[in-house]
């Protein structure tokens, strides 16, 4: 077994790789908690789910068994002890009350303190907001966060200020009942105004920073859009609406069908000479969910933020 410790851009990136001697035909998880015991067996499960396992340069799935002749990578960045401090950074909130607060996220601000994202962000402002009445299901670094939206994405999410109603929400998320639509602007006219995107979702095969349409290992996504008005300059405002959620989910899915956010430097053109804008053009727009307390629907929606409005304005017919 090979171990290697490098650093990137300041965070220690751990990498291993194990040549299977003998046929015993272990699953891969059991295989690699053998021979690297310090990572647990459920570490091992979420790094297969994150696919930063690859086996013979391949990404392997979780009841994958290994043959004698197999190569294993196992590369990962290595977690770090982050002190999460309550900061006095305003917050808009939109609703509050015992059980959750919805917040409409500014652009540029992490929802989660991160390796080279320490201070600052959405959890660091609700430590000073809420003091000690945030959940803590997901621990020191993501109390109270149930779904995330990507730091250049403006809009609304829910924060739960209890375990009891984190639970509840975060079922239905996992049912796919809650209500999430987001505005945006992208590259392209339509020809039909309304369509579905159906397509598995994963971790790029070649850079593992990127999400991408991946029929072999990717899960489940399905977005749903509907044209609100066609724009000067060939552009097309938007509204998608999720069925599942996952990472870059809009931002990939628009791309792959010839209709990529405009401003999204990573799945779109990277020069882009209009001015005004303010990296991808994507806002959380409209959530809706059962309150976890009165058992009612209820929905929130927030104003696009004034760049947004202003792009709108200079595009329209």
């Amino acid at each position: 077994m090979m171990n290697e410790k490098t650093r990137k851009d300041s965070v220690q990136i751990m990498r291993y790789e194990l040549n299977y001697p003998e046929i015993a035909s272990l699953r891969i998880d059991k295989y690699i908690n053998e021979q690297i015991p310090e990572l647990s067996r459920s570490f091992i499960q979420q790094l297969i789910k994150n696919e930063e396992v690859l086996i013979n340069g391949k990404v392997c799935k979780a009841n994958y068994k290994c043959k004698p002749s197999d190569t294993i990578i196992v590369e990962y960045e290595e977690a770090k002890e982050l002190e999460v401090v309550a900061e006095n950074i305003p917050l808009d909130i939109v609703y509050e009350d015992a059980d959750v607060v919805i917040v409409n996220k500014p652009k540029n601000m992490v929802v989660h303190p991160a390796a080279g994202h320490e201070n600052g962000t959405l959890v660091n402002a609700l430590l000073y907001h809420c003091k000690d009445s945030l959940s803590s299901i997901n621990g020191v670094i993501r109390p109270g966060i149930v779904h995330r939206i990507d730091r250049n994405t403006t809009g609304i999410l829910v924060v739960c200020k209890n375990d009891n109603a984190h639970k509840n929400l975060a079922e239905q998320l996992k049912e796919h009942s809650i209500t999430r639509k987001y505005h945006a602007i992208c590259h392209g006219t339509f020809k039909e105004l309304e369509g579905t995107v159906n397509a598995p979702i994963g971790r790029h095969p070649v850079d593992r920073k990127k999400m991408a349409i991946n029929h072999k290992n990717g899960r489940e996504a399905i977005t749903h859009y509907k044209v609100l008005a066609t724009l000067k300059d060939n552009y097309s405002y938007i509204e998608c609406t999720l069925e599942t959620g996952r990472t870059h989910q809009i931002r990939v899915h628009m791309a792959s069908i010839g209709h990529p956010l405009l401003g999204d430097d990573v799945y779109g053109p990277r020069n882009s000479k209009i001015k005004g804008l303010e990296g991808q053009t994507l806002h959380a727009k409209v959530l809706g969910f059962i309150h976890p307390t009165s058992n009612e629907y209820v929905e929130f929606d927030s104003e696009l933020p004034e760049y947004f409005q202003a792009l709108l304005d200079k595009l329209c017919i």
